[in-house]
């Protein structure tokens, strides 16, 4: 039994068959009820599935709500796009958070190439008026092997779109120019790309590590994303403002939560936005007008009003047009007798469960009769909240373990963009330092220097070696570079080493010899797991239900 089950479940319901029978043309309003927990994102699931050739939209009142129905959805929904779109952090045009832009522009971008069946945003985000749409349009572009750009011309298409040109990519939004290597971080990325031009042809496409610098494995294409609000002066003239909602097909579904007060909170971003405008301007800011960066309150909700509406009501839904049966679960209250008795009543359960170390403390825990196993189904899912079907033949009960166990539901959300360490950490290193290169031994770093290279000029780190022969780093090949380190360093009486001769065979007999002390270190290991493997002890008590309690907790 599994999450898919629950849509099931609820699709066999007379109150869904009367919603899929009415579902609201554009501009009319379907009210359905009886919908607690997280049934209502069930209810959503069922019709997604249902009705394959729809778009959905979730609009509610603000950002946690629509986590909250993003996180819900994604574990119903396993393989349909759901997609979130944030609204920004403040009330000017540029949005200074990483994360926030790069979700809002890649979401405009998959909702524009039709990627995206459920869209989740709110009352603030659909009053906004961006560029990003008519930008992702014109602005965008696609970079792959063999392409023949000139260089000079991607950086200023960058440079117009928002990026920061940079010595060394360490973050989003940022690329870099060096000779003939470009590299590029953009939205949408999972990591970093690296061009390598021969004139002005690109002869290899690879992903690089932020961190470590190094290319990492070839790349199909590399699609570069314009940058929320950041668009230079000539671009923003070019690209007009429209609101994200305009987006949206005709046919598309908006759905109305039940705790969404859509038109006061939108009424409120507007009064609000002026005051933070008018701030600003105290303070010397240049800031757009309102109505440049929102909507009228008005424009917004009759562009709503213009979609297929369902308005869920609260509580038991009385006056809806639909009413489910669906109920509360019987707290629990962290009762596990009282459980036990609940889950054996006759009704099929699904507890829902964080992770597997929570699953099997509850399996644990129902279990301890083993002559009478427990007929309840663990499933390892989240949802914010449970529910009871008591339909006689499409019965049900959902239950979580954070509200069996009365804690809050922690929603985590992975971040996007990775940031590598800064050319400063990198470089870290005083003239006159030793270290130690990949492929040419130890040596002394002289510091960072500017050459040129053909036509261009690349920036590279000098490391000089006996003799007095210098190795000239280029920066994109830094991570070939590290501090030099011996045993008394912390103590400061290390004595200096031997510096290693350029082009010369002492260093590749060096790593030879340690190379060949891991492999026989290895195979000592081995022999020891093996042997370990084998061997055999008493045999410990079994873990108690209190040990896995306190090991899951």
């Amino acid at each position: 039994m599994a999450l898919p089950t629950l849509v099931d479940a609820v699709g066999a319901l007379p109150a869904f068959a009367r919603v899929l029978n009415t579902v609201p043309a554009p501009g009319d309003r379907l009210t359905i009820g009886g919908l607690p927990g997280s049934s209502d994102a069930v209810v959503l699931a069922a019709l997604v599935s249902r009705l394959p050739t729809r778009f959905f939209v979730v609009l509610t009142e603000g950002v946690p709500q629509a986590e909250r129905w993003l996180a819900d959805l994604q574990a119903i929904l396993d393989e349909t796009p759901v997609a979130l779109y944030p609204p920004r952090e403040g009330f000017g045009e540029a949005e200074p958070h990483a994360e926030i832009a790069g979700e809002r522009v890649e979401t405009l971008e998959r909702v524009a190439r039709g990627e995206v069946r459920v869209l989740l945003t709110t009352a603030r985000a659909v009053l906004e008026l961006t560029r990003l749409p008519t930008a992702l349009r014109g602005a965008r572009i696609e970079i792959r092997k063999g392409d023949v750009r000139r260089p000079e011309e991607i950086a200023a298409h960058l440079e117009e779109i928002g990026f920061e040109r940079v010595p060394m990519v360490d973050d989003v939004a940022q690329f870099s120019v060096r000779g003939g290597i470009f590299d590029i971080y953009s939205f949408g990325m999972q990591d970093p790309v690296r061009l390598e031009f021969w004139g002005d042809e690109i002869i290899e496409l690879r992903h690089f590590d932020l961190h470590s610098q190094r290319s990492t494995r070839e790349a199909e294409v590399a699609v570069v994303l314009p940058v929320d609000g950041h668009l230079s002066d000539d671009a923003e003239e070019t690209f007009e403002r429209v609101s994200v909602a305009s987006l949206w097909p005709p046919e598309t579904i908006v759905l109305l939560p039940d705790d969404a007060h859509i038109e006061p909170e939108i009424q409120r971003t507007w009064d609000e936005a002026q005051h933070h405008l008018d701030l600003a301007r105290r303070r010397g800011e240049d800031v757009p007008k309102r109505d440049e960066l929102f909507q009228p309150p008005g424009d917004a909700l009759r562009s709503l009003k213009e979609f297929g509406t369902i308005s869920i009501l609260p509580g038991a839904g009385t006056g809806a047009d639909a009413v489910f049966p669906i109920r509360h679960p019987d707290p629990i209250d962290r009762d596990i007798k009282r459980l036990r008795r609940i889950v054996r009543d006759g009704m099929p359960t699904i507890i829902l469960c964080d992770n597997e170390g929570q699953a099997e403390r509850l399996d644990e825990l129902l279990n301890e009769d083993t002559f009478s196993p427990s007929p309840a189904a663990l499933v390892i899912g989240v949802l914010d909240g449970g529910f009871v079907i008591p339909d006689p033949r499409q019965g049900l009960r959902v239950l979580t373990d954070h509200e069996i166990f009365r804690r809050e539901r922690r929603l985590r959300r992975a971040r996007r963009y990775a940031t590598g360490a800064t050319l400063e950490a990198i470089t870290a290193l005083k003239s006159g330092d030793f270290v130690v290169h990949l492929e040419h031994g130890v040596g002394i770093y002289r510091g960072l220097q500017t050459i040129f290279v053909g036509e261009s000029t690349v920036e590279v780190a000098v490391i000089e070696y006996e003799g007095g022969d210098r190795l000239n780093v280029p920066l994109y090949r830094i991570d070939q570079i590290e501090r030099y380190r011996a045993a008394g360093d912390a103590d400061g009486d290390a004595a200096p080493p031997r510096l290693h001769k350029l082009g010369g065979r002492r260093w590749a007999q060096q790593r030879d010899k340690t190379r060949a002390a891991i492999q026989e270190m290895t195979v000592e290991l081995l022999d020891l797991y093996a042997r370990r493997q084998v061997a055999s002890r008493q045999p410990h008590f079994p873990d108690s239900a209190w040990q896995k309690q306190l090991e899951s907790s």
